[in-house]
């Protein structure tokens, strides 16, 4: 959440920069007037409550000294009720201020474009050169499907739309990847790697942003405080909430491999075709804790760490940087990473690393002591996938596909399965 005191004193730079995300600005007006209700209202009871001792005094007084004191009695009770009254409206004005604040997205950084929506992303660079292919490249919904890898039928007949059921090398190349993501990270990136629960509570999803305001996209277990992890993200970036870190132990850099869960609330009709926006996916994350001082250099080393994958698969990508209004709610910068899906004939996202600065830290508490022996200040927490790892299949079908059929294997992957080469065509 944003600090209240950048709200306040800030307010024309913060209605401008909310704007470029599309928020309205009377959202913000609504929390101001709230704010200066709520802090008139505690200087009325401060000056009541005042009053009352002044009172409580005097009529200690008038009997110590044996006099009646019953209409002072009667006046201070009626300042108590009062003052409770008054109370209650600063509770009432300070519950209105906390629910808009929980919504109210992060501000953006002064270097993502402006912009409504994705036509105003910007492209940082382009890595790697499409494949030509001397056939009609074919989508992996036709392909999995023809291979006996893949099959949405018997998903949807045991789960509904948007499922999969992976076979055989299929399921092999999934594993390999979560295994290949995974080793990378922890080897070679300095990443701890975790194993968190699958199921989170309310606490942790306020925490990063998801709740309040997008409880629609969450599968919610009914009658409990549990969600289904939507990301990998939540239980990472959470394992320290309410914590103090000292600034030596910084950075800190977790990975993780979750299934992820997504409801994909309001985006029926979208993608609706293979696996590129499913309920269920498998997902390698990256999560880092840093120094506010540090926060946008690791920003461009954890996109160089989600890069490398596809660089050693040798998939061709392109780095975009996202606009105001196509950011995430809790990020004030985000790079996506899409790839190259020649069955499609575009680039499609399979990554998005962001710099939530301290926007999520305020939420769940994270903090750090500085070296020198400072007040503890908030962290910055920067999170992106490393990769989305149902997308890297995709990757790999379309763009390692054969004229017969079949499906080469990256070579930086046959480690990982066992020798294999290729996934031969179905005869």
């Amino acid at each position: 959440m944003l600090p209240r005191e950048v709200l306040r004193d800030e307010s024309s730079d913060v209605t401008r920069r909310l704007e470029s995300r599309g928020i309205d600005p009377h959202f913000i007006e609504e929390w101001r007037r709230l704010d200066e209700e709520r802090r008139g209202l505690l200087v009325e009871v401060e000056e009541l409550k005042r009053q009352r001792n002044a009172a409580s005094q005097a009529i200690g007084q008038l009997k110590q000294a044996g006099e009646e004191a019953a209409d002072e009695i009667r006046a201070m009770g009626e300042l108590k009720a009062r003052i409770d009254g008054l109370e209650a409206e600063v509770t009432r004005a300070e519950d209105g201020i906390a629910e808009i604040e929980w919504k109210i997205p992060n501000l953006p950084h002064a270097s993502v474009p402006l912009g409504k929506d994705a036509s105003a992303n910007r492209v940082e660079r382009v890595v790697g050169t499409p494949p030509e292919f001397d056939f009609e490249a074919k989508a992996h919904w036709d392909l999995g499907p023809e291979l006996g890898i893949l099959d949405f039928e018997r998903a949807a007949k045991i789960a509904g739309a948007r499922f999969a059921v992976y076979f055989g090398a299929g399921a092999r190349l999934e594993r390999a990847l979560i295994q290949f993501m995974l080793a990378l990270h922890t080897e070679e990136h300095g990443y701890t790697e975790v194993l968190p629960p699958f199921i989170v509570n309310r606490q942790a999803l306020t925490g990063t942003g998801q709740l309040p305001k997008f409880e629609e996209d969450l599968f919610h277990l009914e009658g409990t405080d549990y969600y289904l992890v939507p990301t990998a993200e939540v239980p990472l970036t959470n394992l320290h909430a309410e914590e103090i870190l000292e600034e030596s132990r910084l950075p800190v850099r977790y990975t993780a491999y979750t299934p992820c869960f997504r409801a994909e609330a309001g985006s029926y009709g979208k993608d609706v075709r293979g696996l590129i926006r499913q309920h269920q996916f498998n997902k390698v994350e990256l999560v880092q804790l840093v120094h506010p001082d540090q926060s946008y250099a690791a920003l461009e080393e954890l996109t160089g760490h989600a890069e490398e994958v596809l660089q050693r698969l040798e998939l061709a990508y392109r780095v975009v940087c996202l606009s105001t209004g196509d950011m995430g709610f809790s990020a004030a910068k985000t790079y996506d990473l899409e790839v190259w899906l020649p069955g499609q004939q575009t680039y499609r996202e399979i990554s998005s690393c962001s710099n939530c600065e301290d926007f999520q830290a305020r939420r769940a508490d994270l903090r750090y002591r500085p070296d020198d022996g400072g007040k503890p200040r908030y962290l910055h927490t920067l999170n992106g996938s490393g990769l989305a790892v149902g997308r890297t299949l995709i990757a790999i079908l379309e763009n390692y596909q054969q004229a017969d059929g079949s499906i080469v294997i990256p070579s930086a992957l046959r480690p990982y399965m066992d020798g294999m080469k290729k996934i031969p065509a179905k005869r």
